[in-house]
């Protein structure tokens, strides 16, 4: 069984969102291509749905602006803008992205007292979304990932992939993702490879 999963391809992380990946609308026709393939048996996505005010906002701290380190729960955060806040256009998945092909949708960040990067698990790795589990009882075996941003949400997703379905093998499409820092896109990859999350192109993939 062999399922792909769209990590947060959302019109908040594209040019003219509240958080904005550089590049990111340019991920969705090579998602396109992925989930018109016929070369999945599952099509999944995972969607950023906060709360208004939600913690990870700096606008929910006084005095810090976006993209400051600050404090959530007891532990250092990352202060974002207001992005993707539940029921909004920001938080709905990009417009061109064929959601009549994706089979489930994963909604994350919705605990307002901690983030959520990963799509199996918020960042205190206590409350569980489900998807694990889901994709054991489905029998998959094969989960290629993708999307927004790589230096973040998708490497968390790519890293809890491996630890938390053992066997399964896991690759990272590196031309259907974009990230926010170059930098921090080539550590992540780097990361990613280095726990056993195979490194492939969207060409590899539909072969």
């Amino acid at each position: 069984m062999k399922a792909l999963l769209l990590i947060d391809i959302q019109n908040g992380f594209c040019p003219g969102g509240h958080l904005p990946v550089p590049e990111g609308d340019q991920v969705v026709p090579v998602a396109n291509k992925l989930i018109d393939s016929g070369k999945y048996d599952m099509v999944l996505a995972s969607q950023d749905w906060h709360p208004a005010g939600h913690g990870s906002f700096a606008s929910a701290h006084p005095g810090k602006k976006p993209f400051e380190m600050g404090m959530l729960s007891g532990k250092p955060q990352m202060m974002w803008p207001d992005h993707c806040v539940q029921n909004t256009e920001d938080a709905r998945l990009h417009p061109a992205l064929h959601v009549d092909g994706i089979d489930f949708i994963q909604q994350k960040g919705q605990k307002p007292d901690v983030d959520s990067y990963s799509a199996f698990r918020d960042n205190d790795q206590a409350a569980l979304t489900g998807l694990a589990a889901q994709l054991r009882a489905e029998g998959v075996t094969e989960l290629d990932l993708c999307g927004l941003a790589t230096d973040y949400c998708v490497k968390f997703s790519a890293l809890d992939a491996v630890e938390m379905l053992p066997g399964v093998t896991v690759r990272f499409i590196e031309d259907a993702s974009r990230g926010i820092d170059p930098a921090g896109v080539q550590a992540a990859i780097n990361e990613m490879r280095t726990r056993g999350v195979a490194i492939i192109s969207s060409k590899d993939a539909l072969t």
